[in-house]
């Protein structure tokens, strides 16, 4: 009690300038300490925050028990459990079961990651805060004591020699004095030690610096360890995801390039193209205004979705729009705009801009075959069979009103615009529907041969099916049927030619339905859609040479 009291007084004597306070520690030692205050502050944020990181608190090295309790745990049980629901021929259910087996090896990951982390980072600094740095600071306090009590003893010792030299009773002031240098001798010594033993740890402390702070290189070694695992674990499901879903081909027809549309149904003609243009031969010949009415906006929209969703297989499923079958011309026409390149290709605009701006009509059929033979294969035969499902409609202008050229005003910016305005302008609008309208015109000069739209088996598309002996030849405007010796019919008028050629190739009998020609779309090849490598006969052999043009390609 009686030491704890001169400390306290020999303090307030210190604090207030009456007695000196003895400094121990070297300028060194005085950095250092300084420098631990400072590394156990930070190593408390540090280690707050990385906890806070952490998903799992607590749970031991039970690794089953913690990533039970991961979130990812969880989102995978529940995708097994939805994939047990929906079924594996579900394509959602496939893909749920991949995807939760992956989300499962994450949390597994992720539970080693995480208690990797606490036995390789968080265990050290938390020791290094509440451990090492906590004894080094308890030193340095025993060691304010001691230098406390030595100053104490001093200041008595030296009030002591001060009194016997004043005093009376010098003998009983010497003995005094003699006892308080034992004191303050004493209280030096163990002062001493302690500061020996404070450098010690100080020093020690700095020569681990460098193993403390590997602990954040540990940390940075099992995050890549981690992101790693994760990354493996992730590749591995994806590429069996994405091959469930390229099993299954289910693809949104409207706004997918002709190409992939064609690779992936393994057909030659575009599925909305070949639906809409067999059900209106079907039931919109004789519609007026076809393509140029718009239809319901609802039915236009829903059929948009059917096709795109791959329920239309046959034209028995288009049935419903017999009604409105603007509605199906309109998502022909809305298919063949949110084409990504349009059907006449991007390449070609300027090409085709250049063949109808010119004048003299030889020239110019002359110049626009040259450009339609370099138009790739797949465009190739989906514009040959847009072409003369066109000049059919035509062909029976009388009735439905829809002539080559009204049929060019409205489909002509469908078919072709430019990759930098995305659109046509007001001059270069009359120009393609000019290039379209001459195309449609002159059908079986710019294609010639026999042409069928009926859905055939694969590899024999355009060509005259097995067992029929009408064809359907479109000659400019009109309509006239061919027998299958190749003599002509002619006909007394172009809507007669068109009622008997409609009588024979676009019937809507029971029998007819029931022989297969139109039963079924289906998937098919139109191998026999070849294009030509020459001008057609009986057209001028030759055309000016354009600049910066090519000469007539080979067939494809």
């Amino acid at each position: 009690m009686k030491k704890q009291f001169l400390r306290v007084k020999q303090l307030a004597n210190q604090t207030v300038g009456r007695a000196e306070k003895t400094e121990v520690l070297s300028d060194e030692l005085l950095q250092i300490e300084k420098k631990i205050d400072n590394v156990k502050l930070a190593t408390h944020n540090v280690t707050k925050k990385l906890s806070a990181c952490q998903q799992l608190q607590g749970g031991g090295d039970n690794l089953d028990k913690r990533m039970k309790k991961l979130p990812q745990s969880a989102l995978s049980q529940s995708m097994l459990e939805s994939s047990a629901l929906m079924g594996d021929d579900a394509l959602l259910g496939a893909l749920f079961q991949l995807c939760g087996e992956g989300q499962g090896n994450l949390a597994k990951d992720l539970t080693n990651y995480e208690m990797e982390v606490e036995k390789t980072v968080m265990t050290p600094l938390t020791n290094l805060q509440e451990v090492d740095i906590p004894a080094i600071q308890t030193q340095r306090k025993r060691l304010a004591k001691l230098v406390l009590d030595m100053d104490s003893a001093r200041s008595r010792y030296h009030s002591a020699i001060r009194s016997s030299n004043t005093g009376g009773n010098q003998a009983a002031a010497m003995a005094k004095a003699e006892s308080l240098k034992d004191e303050m001798d004493d209280a030096q010594s163990r002062m001493n030690l302690c500061r020996d033993a404070l450098a010690t740890d100080m020093y020690q402390f700095v020569s681990k610096e460098q193993e403390y702070a590997h602990n954040l290189i540990s940390l940075v070694e099992a995050q890549i360890r981690f992101h790693r695992a994760a990354i493996s674990s992730l590749e591995k499901v994806l590429p069996a995801m994405k091959g469930q879903l390229e099993q299954a081909m289910m693809k949104p027809v409207y706004g997918l390039s002709l190409e992939e549309h064609l690779k992936i149904t393994e057909r030659d003609i575009a599925l909305p193209l070949e639906a809409c243009a067999l059900a209106l031969l079907e039931w919109g010949m004789e519609e007026e205004g076809l393509f140029r009415v718009a239809g319901s906006s609802s039915k236009t929209k829903k059929l948009k979705a059917a096709l795109d969703s791959g329920i239309i297989t046959g034209l028995a499923d288009l049935e419903e729009y017999v009604q409105d079958v603007h509605s199906i011309s309109g998502a022909l026409k809305l298919y063949l705009r949110e084409l990504p390149e349009p059907l006449m290709t991007f390449d070609l605009f300027q090409d085709w801009m250049e063949a109808g701006s010119t004048q003299d009509p030889q020239v110019k059929l002359q110049a626009l075959w040259s450009v339609c033979d370099r138009l790739p294969k797949q465009n190739y035969n989906n514009f040959r069979y847009l072409i003369k499902f066109l000049a059919t409609i035509s062909g029976n202008s009388e009735v439905n009103k829809m002539s080559a050229s009204n049929l060019a005003l409205v489909l002509a910016p469908n078919l072709i615009w430019s990759r930098e305005e995305g659109g046509l302008g007001v001059m270069v609008t009359g120009v393609a529907s000019m290039i379209v309208q001459t195309i449609i015109q002159h059908a079986d000069w710019f294609f010639p041969g026999e042409f069928d739209f009926q859905p055939s088996t694969p590899g024999s598309a355009g060509s005259t099916p097995q067992g029929s002996n009408t064809m359907l030849s479109v000659v400019g405007d009109s309509a006239e049927p061919v027998n299958g010796s190749g003599d002509y019919s002619p006909l007394a008028d172009k809507h007669a030619a068109h009622t008997e050629s409609t009588q024979h190739e676009v019937t809507q009998s029971e029998g007819k339905r029931s022989s297969g020609i139109w039963n079924k779309i289906g998937n098919r090849k139109s191998s026999s859609l070849k294009k030509p490598n020459s001008p057609p006969p009986q057209t001028p052999s030759s055309f000016p040479t354009r600049k910066n043009t090519s000469s007539v390609t080979t067939a494809l």
